[in-house]
């Protein structure tokens, strides 16, 4: 027997998802004490090592994959491919699509930047930024993206120039 995609019934899963990865990520975030701008150690891996492209969710180290999943609370990796429907606004709700979509991403040995939109109530663009290794990974910060970023050049910039809005702001 499949899920109950009546439409109340998805709207009240919907619901208590997002109340779930509000949860959550209060926890993350007030966990991280981060703030307005990125620490300098965190700087200095973003400025100076080499991120290679990743332009799909399967690019990703599995514990990056995992870490969204925590930081979005959900019990499976709950975000659209690029270019892939996503759920843009939180009305006509449609069964089997997802409310985050990727943008793009890119990985350097130790740290992976991750790019993705947020539809729902209001439509938002957020990076994430992880330290990774084979052993553990870890968010070490994040924040709401001006707009669209296309590149891991641009995601770069914008998280150097402080046009990323820290975690705390999310």
């Amino acid at each position: 027997m499949g899920p109950d995609l009546r439409p109340g019934k998805q709207m009240h899963r919907i619901r208590v998802s997002c109340a779930i990865s509000l949860s959550l990520l209060s926890i993350v975030v007030s966990g991280q004490s981060a703030t307005a701008a990125l620490p300098e150690a965190l700087r200095a891996h973003v400025k100076d090592d080499r991120f290679d492209m990743v332009t799909s969710i399967r690019g990703f180290p599995l514990g990056v994959r995992s870490g969204l999943q925590s930081l979005f609370g959900s019990f499976e990796l709950d975000i659209a491919e690029p270019g892939a429907k996503f759920q843009v606004t939180g009305t006509n709700l449609t069964p089997g699509l997802s409310i985050r979509r990727l943008v793009a991403g890119g990985c350097s040995t130790d740290h992976c930047l991750v790019h993705y939109e947020r539809g729902g109530t209001a439509h938002t663009w957020h990076v994430a930024l992880f330290h990774w290794t084979p052993a553990a990974t870890r968010f070490e910060w994040g924040g709401v993206a001006p707009g669209q970023l296309a590149t891991i050049d641009a995601i770069r910039k914008a998280v150097l120039s402080g046009a990323i809005k820290s975690s705390k702001d999310w």
